[in-house]
């Protein structure tokens, strides 16, 4: 069991790549245990990368997007040696297109990965923390979710959820011991455009953030107890801004020209 001196247990989920492998290698760098959590099995070799001495590495290969997924890692989490002091909420998914015709499970999913489980597994874990006085929460937003998303829509939407609810819950942990911050990161260099079908799009063949510098400025934030953090280049910082004083309308048709099919734009 960790002492007040210690680091404790990091849960981070979505950790077989992108952002919440790099945010892996950060806690392990800093002396965290960890378990790590995806629904593939590159979760296993993400957990291999961050083995480092004296500190303890857990995978599990889980569906967060289901009831019995969450539960499943809180329970490895409870297995631990150490309490979870910090919590990464990272795993989520997009879906592309115009929202008529994208499918309804693949909108149902991502509402059920990017929102119910975030919701679950913050209900599991943060009453702990609470008890103990202590713990960081880290919740995966976008820069997407500061504006509507036209052709993500759905994605975009659950973005927007994530940030009002950390800060939200930011305001309700005042004094507790815990924080929260919203992690608000712009194109990044990971799978997410292909697996959410959004190649052929401008926002993903414009210059993206590396997911090391993403999460490093996201542990730092984390770290420090700051309420948000925009991560990535300086361009990052200006987009959120932007879109707080537009009507939603014209943010909506702005945040349009990054995300419409390529071959839409030219007809």
């Amino acid at each position: 069991m960790s002492t007040q001196g210690q680091p404790g247990l990091a849960v981070v989920t979505g950790a077989s790549t992108g952002i919440g492998r790099a945010l892996a290698i950060v806690f392990a760098e800093h002396g965290f245990d960890l378990v790590l959590a995806a629904d593939e099995p590159e979760v296993y070799a993400a957990a291999a990368e961050a083995v480092r001495e004296d500190i303890s590495v857990s995978a599990i290969e889980v569906d967060l997007a289901t009831a019995q997924g969450v539960e499943a890692l809180h329970e490895r989490a409870l297995e631990q040696r150490s309490p979870v002091t910090a919590l990464a909420l990272n795993a989520g998914v997009g879906v592309h297109g115009r929202f008529h015709r994208t499918g309804v499970e693949d909108d149902l999913r991502l509402v059920d990965l990017n929102v119910r489980s975030v919701v679950h597994l913050a209900k599991l874990v943060i009453p702990g923390m609470v008890e103990r006085g202590r713990g960081r929460v880290l919740f995966t937003s976008s820069i997407a979710g500061r504006a509507p998303g036209p052709f993500h829509a759905t994605y975009a939407a659950s973005k927007a959820f994530v940030h009002l609810l950390s800060e939200a819950l930011r305001h309700e942990l005042a004094d507790t011991g815990v924080t929260t911050t919203s992690l608000l990161p712009g194109p990044t260099d990971t799978a997410f455009f292909q697996r959410a079908d959004m190649e052929e799009t401008k926002v993903a063949r414009g210059p993206k953030d590396s997911p090391e510098t993403v999460a490093r400025d996201a542990f730092e934030a984390l770290m420090a107890g700051k309420d948000q953090v925009v991560a990535g280049a300086f361009k990052n910082t200006v987009q959120p801004t932007g879109s707080a004083v537009l009507p939603d309308r014209i943010a909506a048709a702005v945040a349009a020209r990054a995300t419409t099919p390529i071959d839409e734009r030219k007809s």
